[in-house]
């Protein structure tokens, strides 16, 4: 047998790869399952982006191999919308990089900047991928505590006893996945001066933003941010459009040059009709955003339901497509519970530990389930 590469022997099958097939088998077998596990919109599109994919399809031009940095038009869209929503202002024509997903960003960035050996900041908990991509790079990641009773922030003082000589990137991703917190500005300014102080490529993944917040932020607000940072954002979550695999990372020109460096050598570009779809996306009005957040609203207060039913105590400060929630007192294994809901219930939730031993002791619930769903799940206890 032909063995594969030692940097597999690093890394896992990605838990919901893994999971799902365990719950297809369920479902295959006729249980009722209702999955309230991974955060993928249920929701559509807006007419008007269905509308500009469709044209676009029917567009001579747009067929062949597409520029890798995306049309001119997708960038100017994505400055615009930084520019109105953030008051972050960015030029289109090199501070803007146009991505396949934000997951796509977040290996080309590693690529681009981790040598073997370097070391990385990863938040526990924190997204998985984080340090799957460490390690497939031959990286080390280091993590630092986010923990409830400092608001899912992080420990500055715990970070300045770690030895930093050799981190070269630190990822962060407020507001933060899986928890919801917030955030703040000054927490960023926080963030960028430890940066700078330390020669550290600061990482902000933000695809939340506008999920049942009032006050969307942006890393890249903080002045002088553009010298050591980055940010990532897609448009999965805000616009309903997460198998589409639009995202874009920003920042100063010469980052995100090295960052076209590996991504010209890994694709040929965006499908011309999904860019026509993101530019009509990015160009939706607030009314987009007010009447999405009517049905998350109404969504998280029966999810919050489900959670106290389970006996578990909810964040309640938490923003984005989940609801995070403590389990009781007594309960050993985050991962058992959810199997014992699943197996006995038919309900799947994703345990706190896919993302880090902080993440023990929680579960979290997603909001891409409709209410009707939520309710049923609700009666089944």
């Amino acid at each position: 047998m032909i063995t594969t590469a030692k940097r597999l022997d690093l890394v896992k099958e990605y838990y919901f790869s893994s999971k799902l097939r365990e719950v297809r088998q369920l479902m295959s077998e006729g249980k009722p399952i209702i999955s309230m596990a991974i955060g993928s919109p249920d929701l559509s599109p807006s007419k008007e982006v269905i509308e500009a994919v469709a044209s676009a399809i029917l567009d001579e031009n747009g067929h062949g191999y597409q520029s890798y940095q995306g049309l001119p038009e997708l960038r100017k869209g994505m400055a615009d919308f930084y520019q109105d929503q953030f008051g972050v202002e960015l030029n289109p024509n090199n501070e803007i990089l146009p991505l396949m997903g934000s997951k796509e960003g977040i290996m080309h960035i590693s690529l681009a900047f981790l040598n073997e050996g370097d070391h990385v900041l990863i938040p526990n908990p924190g997204y998985p991928t984080y340090t799957s991509v460490t390690n497939l790079v031959g990286a080390v990641p280091v993590y630092y505590d986010l923990k409830e009773e400092n608001k899912w922030e992080p420990d500055f003082e715990a970070l300045e006893k770690l030895d930093l000589s050799k981190v070269k990137i630190m990822w962060l991703g407020y507001p933060h996945m899986p928890t919801g917190a917030r955030g703040s500005l000054a927490l960023f300014e926080k963030l960028v001066a430890f940066a700078k102080k330390h020669n550290i490529l600061l990482v902000n993944d933000n695809p939340y933003s506008f999920v049942l917040n009032d006050n969307p932020m942006s890393l890249l607000q903080v002045e002088g941010a553009k010298d050591v940072a980055l940010e990532l954002n897609s448009l999965s979550k805000t616009f309903n459009m997460a198998g589409w695999r639009v995202g874009m990372v920003l920042g100063n020109p010469e980052i995100i040059d090295a960052i076209l460096k590996v991504k010209s050598n890994m694709d040929s570009g965006m499908f011309y009709g999904i860019q026509k779809g993101a530019v009509a996306a990015l160009n939706c009005d607030k009314s987009w955003f007010e009447e999405q957040n009517k049905i998350y609203r109404r969504r998280r207060k029966l999810t919050e339901k489900l959670a106290e039913k389970l006996g578990c105590k909810v964040y309640k400060e938490g923003v984005g497509l989940f609801v995070w929630a403590k389990l009781p007192e007594g309960i050993e294994s985050a991962e058992k519970f959810i199997d014992e809901i699943l197996y006995e219930k038919h309900i799947f939730i994703t345990p706190g530990t896919i993302f880090g031993s902080n993440g023990e002791g929680y579960i979290r619930f997603s909001l891409c389930v409709k209410e009707e769903k939520v309710q049923e799940a609700i009666d089944r206890f």
